[in-house]
């Protein structure tokens, strides 16, 4: 019995890491990754607009792809903004990243550990990530959410390689990592939004808001490591 939901669970990974597979090669062929960038903001934003209602899962497909393969995610998550003004726009990105965080974890776990595992034995970065979730557990995930401490696809890996719980790694993610996709989106999504300026003002401000109490919290964070 226990070898039958084995044998399950491995074609179940299987045919979703087939499935991404064939979506990041339709996105490469169609030239998308190569152009990820700020400076390229509006041609993405027109090659999302032109799948019409399906531009949302597009999206979403190109922000799980940016997790997957360590493209750049700050123009993607601006993106959003744009494309989709910043209230949708930051429902769609959270779902993109949190859709991105969840499949490389449930890669490095289970599906492709052993190749994952070879990309950490040399990596400071994704050491010092085990070593701070063995010291500190969910807390670690907390602060690295929070604060641009380790590049974000290289954290959604190294947790799959962790002791920590799939439960708890979605939970805390979700939450944490709310406070940085809204700021970009509201900022982004205020410039384009259409709205009445003082609407517009509003989202702007908020971004801003939130942007400074992330460097509040990073500064403080840094300083009480360094003290300990």
């Amino acid at each position: 019995m226990a070898k039958k939901n084995n044998k399950k669970s491995l074609v179940k990974i299987t045919v979703i890491v087939g499935i991404i597979v064939l979506v990041v090669l339709l996105l490469n062929i169609l030239g998308v990754f190569d152009s990820i960038s700020i400076e390229n903001i509006q041609g993405l934003k027109d090659w999302i607009s032109g799948f019409g209602i399906l531009g949302p899962i597009v999206y979403i497909l190109l922000y799980t792809s940016v997790c997957l393969f360590f493209l750049p995610r700050v123009p993607v998550t601006v993106l959003a903004g744009i494309s989709f003004g910043p209230v949708m726009g930051a429902v769609y990105a959270l779902i993109g990243s949190i859709t991105g965080a969840s499949t490389a974890f449930l890669i490095a776990r289970y599906a492709a550990r052993d190749m994952v595992e070879g990309w950490a034995e040399d990596n400071e970065q994704f050491q010092k990530i085990d070593e701070g979730v063995e010291k500190q557990g969910w807390k670690m995930l907390i602060v690295t959410r929070l604060v641009p401490i380790f590049p974000f696809c290289l954290q959604n890996f190294a947790y799959g390689l962790s002791k920590m719980k799939f439960q708890t790694y979605i939970l805390i993610s979700s939450v944490f990592m709310i406070p940085g996709t809204v700021t970009l989106t509201f900022m982004s999504g205020a410039v384009v939004s259409g709205e009445e300026i003082e609407e517009s003002l509003i989202y702007f401000g908020l971004g801003v808001v939130l942007l400074v109490v992330l460097v509040l919290i990073s500064r403080w964070i840094q300083k009480r490591n360094s003290d300990n």
